[in-house]
């Protein structure tokens, strides 16, 4: 019997907190920041192959990065690229999948997943997404996977449960915490971590748009008949240019009364920073995080250095730095002033434009 389970991968975001080293060109999905031998995207995939066939995944990317998907992501053919003209957010990169969803096959069931977090223990992974997958194709349910708080972090959002079953009807949402309030959520017990990994029948999500974000919904079913034809690409010009940019979680999950979370404890990281690079990196007895070959370290500690291939480093006296070498551009900033990384592209783009962002 053909599976009715279908992975949309999101795949369009530039990644600018990894600058230098993620770029317009090349983000952070296609790179191997971790040193596993394999980009974020393909870990991804193959986090999800065990339980999906090839042919029932989608990648929803911006339509520069097409090329980039299909070499990474060789299992699928172009027609399982979704290309963005223009990053909206979340709400209608989910919204594209879903449309074209409903109209290839209406009783699909979605499985909602960013293409650039960590997973350490994949095999409990699969056993709660199993478990969303079984709750959500019996109810009409927006369901979102929680994670466990191990910290005060204030760079995630949280979600309140209301009650200590693995599947638990949600609360609230609380956008990213000042730390004050983090550890509040953390000593409370109530509270888990937003991973953005969403489950859901494609009929309900479609609903919810109807109810929720109805001048996408009306965008995005007045462009169906296109779907999956020549046409398509004249059609999601015009969408794209007339939706506004909306997350998920504010336009959707917020606002339903329909909407679970499955509590989770498997390794999981959005890995969105430099620093979280740092925190789960190999590092030596000096805590520096560093390439094995080509880094000469003197008196330095704490600290996380990316070089290219052949390239040789040799660095003294520095703690708690980020260095960042690529072909064209040097970074090097301590770990604790990591937010103004915007800053820089910004400084960087206004004096020499494009080239180097």
């Amino acid at each position: 019997m053909e599976s009715k389970k279908y992975c949309v991968i999101m795949a369009g975001g530039i990644g600018t907190r990894f600058w230098p080293k993620s770029r317009q060109a090349m983000p952070k999905q296609f790179l191997d920041i971790l040193g596993t031998g394999k980009s974020f995207i393909r870990q991804t995939y193959e986090r999800f192959a065990p339980m999906i066939p090839a042919g029932n995944f989608l990648v929803v990317t911006n339509r520069r990065y097409k090329e980039l998907v299909l070499q990474h992501l060789p299992e699928l053919d172009e027609r399982q690229v979704l290309c963005e003209p223009i990053g909206r957010n979340t709400a209608p990169c989910i919204a594209y999948a879903a449309y074209t969803l409903l109209k290839r096959d209406p009783e699909a069931e979605m499985i909602v997943t960013p293409s650039d977090h960590l997973i350490l223990n994949e095999e409990e992974f699969r056993r709660i997404v199993t478990d969303c997958a079984s709750f959500a194709s019996e109810h009409d349910a927006l369901l979102t996977i929680g994670i466990t708080p191990t910290r005060p972090e204030t760079g995630y959002g949280y979600i309140q449960v209301s009650d200590e079953r693995a599947i638990s009807k949600v609360k609230s949402f609380t956008e990213k915490p000042g730390l004050e309030l983090a550890q509040t959520f953390l000593q409370c017990g109530e509270f888990l971590w937003n991973s953005g990994i969403f489950v859901w029948k494609v009929s309900t999500i479609i609903e919810a748009f109807r109810r929720y974000l109805p001048e996408l919904h009306a965008l995005f079913n007045g462009a169906m008949p296109a779907l999956g034809s020549d046409a398509e690409r004249t059609a999601l010009e015009i969408v794209f240019s007339e939706c506004r940019a909306v997350s998920i979680d504010y336009g959707v999950m917020e606002k339903a009364d329909n909407v679970y979370v499955h509590r989770g404890d498997f390794g999981w990281s959005d890995v969105g920073t430099w620093g979280s690079v740092y925190q789960h990196s190999r590092k030596d007895r000096y805590a520096n995080a560093a390439p094995d070959e080509g880094c000469y370290l003197y008196d330095t500690r704490s600290c996380i250095v990316s070089l290219p291939k052949e390239k040789i480093a040799v660095i003294s006296g520095l703690k708690e730095y980020i260095v960042v070498d690529t072909e064209d551009v040097l970074m090097i900033c301590p770990r604790a002033e990591e937010q103004n990384i915007r800053k820089f592209i910004d400084e960087v783009k206004f004096h020499n434009g494009d080239r180097h962002i």
